[in-house]
Formats: structure tokens, C-alpha cells, sequence
């Protein structure tokens, strides 16, 4: 009998995960991860405490050995430092991400394997399937059935050996089944809400989250019109990767190209397509950062979401930050590769060419895409294979 500990995290995507295994004759431990307290920032009612208890209420209904192990200090090294880092240096970390990749299926997994455990579970909706190829076996993550709730995003960093290892029960399930699911077997979970926000935090006020480490500094507001000539620069390239360079190079603007319009409490608690918190009022559309500069403290803004400050069709990845899940279908330098691609979680997969250098890889989509954030992660696709991710230059 294989034994699989399932991260028990109180909700009832994970419960209904161990359930699953549970009758299909696996060994199942279920483990909570401590990985934050936080009652002094969070103002929602769900606490830590309340999610464990949660998790051992389900543990005792479905008879499986249950724990809570204490990771903070990990949880802090590896996921809250990475945030305040990105912050104060000017990109928009994706700690969701990192948590996946340096948590849950890193430390947590090494936890398990000391428990004698064959597997890891999760609640994510993702679908795994394992193919030969050339006498070698190949772990494939595919997009879940419900699109909805797809993960898969939030897996884009994980290697062949961690999907080798976690098995994810619910990728064949929608949201509304699995909660059927767990009220058919009488789980005190069935219609918990989901938890929302950052992981293993839940929601919070980031400007305040964040001035725990980054004091606020009153800086300038700039707009920039939308019709500013900044914007209609035309330019002639006589090979692919200079127009590449060209459309993914981040602009860089000056006080005197727009109008000083307000003041705000300081440039890293901003974010590229931010609307809320700018505090500014009116005005005929509402106001989006299309811009930072942390040195100067300066927020540049635009009218309106249409705003050509936003947009951007090209993007690029350093190469090491290329992260590739299929090994086998990694591009070689000069090559390039027709995907399906999303910059952010839930985004509608996007029409895109891949295009392998030297230095890194750039990304081209078929249409302008909006907010497209220093620090953030692409990830590609082929079909409803999830293939690949990087972290955005």
C-alpha cells in the first residue's frame, strides 16, 4: 500500500484530495503547515488556528493519522523575505509562485519523504499523466477540468522530480463536485469558503503588510497624456530579435514628459496597472500606474485603461530565469516556438511565439498585453500542456 501525506490546509479542496486517496486505497496522513500567524495583520476571522482545527476535524472523520508541522521559519526566509526584496527593488513578486515551488513541494515533500511517504498530495485542479519517451519517463501537468478553477499557473515552477512525487486528485473534478462531494461524506468543510489573498497569509493590505520593513516616503505623482509623443516613436528594424528588443524594453520616462497631478506615500507599494490607492479623484477615467521610479520615488499614471502606457506586445526572460517543465521540449538557441501563453493568474491563454537567444528567451504575443510586471511569471503552454515558465526581465 503506497503511503501519501496530503497537505491539509483546512479547506475543503485538500480534504476532499486525502478522501479521494483514502478510498483508493492509499495510506493517507493528513499534515497542516504553520507557516504564518497571522492574527496581527489579517482582519478576516480565519485564522491559522481555525484552518488547522478545520484540518483535524476532517482528519478525524476520514480515520487518518493527522499533524501540524511548524515551517515559519522557512515560510519567512524563502516567501516573506522574497516579497519585501521585490517590492523595494522595484518588480511584483509572485509569492504564490515561490511558495509552491520552495514550500509545499520542496520542504514540505522532504518532510513527507522522512515520514516514509511514496507521494505528496494537494487540492490543486491539475492533471498529471506520465508518457515514455525515448526509454525515458516524462511527467506532464495538464490544465484541470475546470477551467475556472485551473492551477496550473501556479505550478509553472515545479521540476520533473516534484511532479514525479505529488499526486493531484482533483484535476478530473469541477469545484461544484468536489463540494458535492465532501456534503455526500458529511465533511464539516463542504461549503467553507475559499481562502483568498496571499498564500498561507490570506488577504490583506499589501501597502500596510509591506511598511512592517519598507518605510513610506512621500513622492510625485506624474500623468502622462495618451497622446504624448513618447508614444508614436516609429522605428525600422532590419532583423526580428532588434523589433523584439525594441517592443519589450521598458520605457523610461521623465518628470517633464506629463504634469505633476499629487503625491503618494512611496513607489514600491505601487504596481504596473494599478488602479486602487492612487487616491486621486476627479478626473474624467480613472487613473492607472503605468510606471515606477524607485530611485526617484516617482509614480508615472495614464487615463484610462486603454491607455497605451500599459501595453506592451514583447516580453523578455534572462536565461536564468528559463524554467522548463518538459526538458525534452526545451528551445535551442535561433529557434522559436508557436504557445499558448498567460502573464497572471485566470488570464485567458494568449497566442504567442517563443524565441530562444543567446542571453535568455522572448515572448511575443499575438495581441498588446496590459500590465505586464517586472518580477511577475510567464508561463507557456502547448494545447493544455503547461511546458514551461519564467520570471519576467
Amino acid at each position: 500500500m503506497k503511503k501519501v501525506v496530503v497537505g491539509l490546509s483546512g479547506g475543503v479542496d485538500s480534504s476532499v484530495a486525502a478522501l479521494l486517496l483514502k478510498k483508493k486505497g492509499y495510506e493517507v496522513i493528513g499534515l497542516f503547515m504553520n507557516n504564518w500567524d497571522n492574527s496581527n495583520i489579517n482582519t478576516n476571522k480565519c485564522s491559522w488556528v481555525e484552518d488547522s482545527i478545520y484540518a483535524m476535524l476532517v482528519s478525524q472523520k476520514l480515520r487518518i493519522p493527522f499533524q501540524v508541522v511548524e515551517m515559519k521559519k522557512e515560510y519567512k526566509k524563502y516567501i516573506i523575505n522574497y516579497m519585501f526584496n521585490g517590492y523595494r527593488y522595484g518588480t511584483t513578486p509572485n509569492p504564490d509562485i515561490l511558495c509552491n515551488r520552495e514550500i509545499k513541494f520542496n520542504i514540505f515533500l522532504k518532510k513527507a519523504i522522512d515520514l516514509g511517504a511514496d507521494f505528496i498530495a494537494t487540492g490543486h485542479y491539475v492533471n498529471k499523466q506520465i508518457i515514455i519517451k525515448n526509454n525515458k519517463i516524462i511527467y506532464r501537468l495538464f490544465i484541470g477540468k475546470d477551467s475556472n478553477k485551473d492551477q496550473s499557473y501556479f505550478l509553472c515552477q515545479l521540476s520533473q522530480y516534484q511532479l514525479k512525487k505529488s499526486l493531484f486528485p482533483l484535476g478530473p473534478f469541477t469545484k461544484n463536485q468536489v463540494r458535492k462531494i465532501a456534503e455526500k461524506n458529511k465533511l464539516c468543510n463542504a461549503y467553507k469558503k475559499d481562502s483568498q489573498g496571499l498564500c498561507f497569509v490570506g488577504k490583506i493590505n499589501l501597502s500596510k503588510f509591506l511598511q512592517q520593513e519598507i518605510l513610506p516616503k512621500k513622492g510625485e505623482i506624474i500623468n502622462i497624456n495618451s497622446k504624448s509623443s513618447i508614444y508614436n516613436k516609429k522605428k525600422f528594424f532590419l532583423f526580428k530579435i532588434e523589433e523584439l528588443f525594441f517592443l519589450s524594453k521598458k520605457k523610461k520616462y521623465k518628470k517633464s514628459d506629463g504634469k505633476l497631478i499629487g503625491y503618494h506615500q512611496g513607489a514600491p507599494f505601487f504596481t504596473k496597472g494599478q488602479r486602487k490607492g492612487i487616491s486621486l479623484g476627479g478626473y474624467k477615467k480613472a487613473l492607472f500606474v503605468i510606471e515606477k521610479d524607485i530611485k526617484k520615488n516617482i509614480i508615472y499614471t495614464g487615463m484610462g485603461r486603454n491607455h497605451p502606457g500599459l501595453y506592451k506586445k514583447s516580453l523578455f526572460i534572462k536565461e536564468k530565469n528559463i524554467h522548463w517543465i518538459r526538458d525534452d521540449l526545451a528551445l535551442l538557441d535561433g529557434n522559436k516556438m508557436e504557445v499558448f501563453c498567460r502573464i497572471r493568474y485566470r488570464q485567458p491563454l494568449q497566442k504567442a511565439f517563443l524565441y530562444k537567444i543567446k542571453n535568455g528567451m522572448f515572448i511575443e504575443f499575438e495581441r498588446m498585453q496590459c500590465a505586464i510586471n517586472e518580477g511577475q511569471f510567464a508561463a507557456w503552454y502547448i494545447d493544455n500542456e503547461l511546458i514551461g515558465s519564467g520570471v519576467i526581465s
